[in-house]
């Protein structure tokens, strides 16, 4: 067969069909008129060099495999050169994982040193896992379902409520002001030697409040160029605790301490309960001159809500009432 049939049955281009002929991999006959010509055992070994390839054996260390092959046996890895190869490549990929932890582990120091700069909090002493600032997510965090807690909440007006603020004042929900209000509500923040509830990873929707509030900060200018007239963090924490997350996670925004869940008692907000408490659930509330505009309930993932509020800002921008 022609070079353009191997290269189509093994998938792969002529041109790494000769890059394996160069290395002596693929060893084809020659016609009469000069012309490679290939066999199913050179589709066989092509298929072996790309299936190698896809788990990280490079090109040039294929070659016991194929051998192995070319003596006849019916697995590519019955040899035991075979089996040196992949342990070989697992030495290899150890080293590298070793390397990338060790990176991991620097730049995670930076990101403890610069979040707690300025920040009552010390950083995690040693032995203390460095990442207990929650600023990261597990990969298999349960999702929360959309139990139809929130669906009651558009068309409402907010309650004549006062928080406390971080900013050493109150706010009061129904004096926000004209135009739209984004008020994420969320559990708890979780903070460096500070544990976290029993089971809170396996709670769905409780885990994220810390890249939550990272979205929001990193997100704070577009969100306020997209038609938000401010935005605000809500939930049962205590503002001393409150103030400790805005100072380290630089927070551009107020938080609003509601100990009482006095807000969740007027909306008939959904809460949960976890180490013996009763916290909120997380949610985010577009407020538009007093009135409950729009709803995300549930939110997931929470590092991403504040790019999903920011699109649906966008994609339903105020209308402003013509002027005479």
């Amino acid at each position: 067969m022609r070079i353009s049939e191997l290269a189509r049955r093994a998938g792969v281009t002529t041109k790494a069909v000769r890059y394996y002929e160069s290395l002596g991999l693929l060893t084809p006959e020659r016609l009469a008129n000069g012309y490679r010509d290939y066999d199913e055992h050179d589709v066989r070994l092509t298929r072996e060099i790309r299936a190698l390839g896809d788990l990280g054996i490079p090109v040039e260390r294929t070659r016991p495999f194929l051998d192995c092959l070319t003596a006849g046996h019916r697995h590519a890895d019955d040899c035991p050169a075979s089996l040196a190869g992949y342990r070989d490549a697992i030495a290899e990929l150890t080293q590298r994982i070793e390397g990338l932890t060790a990176r991991r582990a620097v730049l995670i120091g930076h990101l403890e040193e610069a979040g707690h700069r300025n920040s009552r909090v010390s950083p995690a002493t040693e032995g203390e896992d460095p990442m207990t600032d929650y600023a990261s997510l597990p990969a298999d965090l349960p999702v929360p379902e959309d139990d139809g807690a929130a669906a009651h909440l558009p068309g409402m007006k907010v309650p004549h409520l006062e928080f406390q603020g971080t900013g050493g004042g109150t706010i009061r929900l129904d004096a926000l002001g004209a135009g739209r209000t984004v008020l994420y509500i969320y559990p708890l923040t979780g903070r460096p030697g500070t544990d976290l509830p029993d089971g809170w990873d396996s709670i769905p929707g409780a885990r994220g409040c810390t890249p939550e509030a990272c979205g929001f900060r990193d997100h704070h200018q577009d969100l306020l160029a997209a038609g938000a007239a401010g935005v605000f963090g809500l939930s049962s924490q205590d503002t001393d605790y409150q103030r400790e997350v805005v100072e380290r996670l630089h927070l551009p925004f107020q938080m609003l301490s509601d100990p009482a869940r006095s807000l969740a008692q007027s909306l008939d907000l959904p809460t949960f309960e976890a180490g013996g408490r009763t916290l909120y659930k997380r949610l985010t509330l577009i407020i538009r001159d007093g009135v409950i505009e729009h709803v995300f309930y549930p939110i997931f993932p929470p590092d991403e809500h504040a790019g999903q509020v920011l699109t649906w800002l966008r994609d339903n921008p105020l209308v402003r009432p013509f002027r005479r």
